[in-house]
């Protein structure tokens, strides 16, 4: 057997899989936050969620996005768990 390299096919498919994975979590993370009650939105937590998981995540890297996605579910927690108190 040679040691071929793998095809451009499956590299840019292996892409397009994490890209496409990011992007469904991505839309998840915003359907949670647009959930949240009048008193989530209010808090200034609120928009620097939705910064995070639209401007902030379209301008980064796709290595970078997981990381952000992340933060954003970090602070949709937050978010949440602040509108059960209030």
């Amino acid at each position: 057997m040679t040691n071929t390299p793998e095809p451009e096919t499956r590299k840019a498919r292996s892409f397009r899989q994490r890209y496409d994975e990011l992007e469904a979590r991505r839309a998840e993370l915003v359907a949670r936050l647009r959930a949240l009650g009048g008193a989530a939105r209010a808090h200034p937590g609120y928009n620097r969620a939705m910064k995070l998981l639209n401007e902030t995540f379209r301008k980064s890297k796709l290595a970078q996005r997981l990381a952000i996605l992340q933060a954003a579910a970090w602070l949709i927690d937050i978010l949440e768990r602040l509108s059960e108190l209030m």
